[in-house]
């Protein structure tokens, strides 16, 4: 197939382990980022508004690199490349802006080489990239995906993708302050209980069984985690408080977005987000934490060519 010379993609944002699911389930949302991409003489990077600014505006850039590798892995050479992403996701909030990112540029680039690569064929090397397959996959896929990583990396990434009940909204509840994945791994054990580990089992398979059969009755037990949450609650202020209370104030259930400090409040109605918003705001204020809620909804298309030039 021809190259392309110029490609635009929209890549949803996504949510990582909801609660149980830990480095397994991931979930698209209604906030979007752009990559556009095309052949150049010489190698630009832009980057519009004020999520993207401080990150390397050359060859190390993340989206530079990911597509570069692409051409290699295709056997063809790699060409210089103007690249003009924007983002509405925060970075470093838990909302897979680096998950966005990777996809963003493997569908851009796979795109501009002629298409060689099969979207799970993208799934895998986004999935070896990133170091787990939630964020990517929903991203790359939209909806609900629930994957895990095999023994070796050309093998295919195994997974089952659906779409969550339509009458779930979230309330995404972004502090100001960014918390780092590194750092909110560094918290973590290296060892769990047997308890703990069926604990674990035992609702993440609920929580996939209830959002695919749509019992969002089910969420607020579905959700309950011993793997990470209670270790990275400190933190991130609020998340106890939230992660206890929330059912009682108009939410389905709550969770920690990805490796945080957003926290997640699923819920149907608007009288729901009438109860759960006072909540929210006397938590963080009690916390003394800045934040901004957005209300979203689940993505169901994942990353999309909006544009392209023959």
């Amino acid at each position: 197939m021809a190259r392309q010379s110029a490609v635009r993609v929209s890549i949803p944002a996504s949510t990582a382990n909801l609660g149980p699911g830990f480095d397994t389930v991931g979930m698209a949302f209604s906030l979007y980022s752009s990559v556009e991409m095309s052949v150049a003489e010489k190698t630009v990077i832009e980057l519009v508004g004020p999520e993207l600014q401080g990150l390397p505006q050359n060859k190390s850039n993340l989206l530079y690199e990911v597509a570069a590798d692409l051409f290699r892995e295709a056997g063809q050479a790699v060409p210089e490349l103007h690249i003009r992403a924007s983002s509405d996701a925060p970075l470093t909030r838990g909302l897979g802006s680096s998950a966005a990112a990777i996809v963003g540029a493997l569908v851009a680039a796979n795109q501009l080489a002629g298409q060689p690569f099969s979207r799970e064929d993208l799934f895998r090397m986004a999935s070896w990239r990133e170091g787990h397959p939630d964020n990517v996959g929903a991203s790359l896929f939209g909806g609900v995906v629930v994957a895990s990583m095999p023994e070796n990396e050309d093998e295919p990434i195994p997974f089952v993708r659906f779409g969550p009940p339509e009458a779930l909204h979230i309330l995404a509840i972004i502090p100001n302050a960014p918390l780092s994945t590194e750092k909110a791994r560094n918290v973590l054990p290296t060892l769990y209980s047997k308890q703990d580990v069926i604990y674990n089992v035992g609702h993440s398979s609920l929580l996939v069984a209830a959002l695919a059969h749509g019992r969002l009755d089910l969420l607020s037990q579905a959700m309950k985690d011993r793997m990470h949450q209670p270790y990275r609650a400190k933190l991130v202020p609020g998340l106890s408080e939230i992660l206890a209370g929330a059912n009682e104030h108009g939410a389905l259930g709550a969770t920690l977005s990805g490796a945080g400090p957003t926290i997640l409040c699923f819920y149907q109605t608007e009288a729901d987000l009438g109860r759960l918003s006072p909540f929210v705001e006397q938590v963080m204020s009690e916390q003394g934490v800045a934040y901004r809620a957005m209300q979203l909804k689940p993505d169901h298309h994942g990353a999309q060519v909006v544009f392209e030039e023959r």
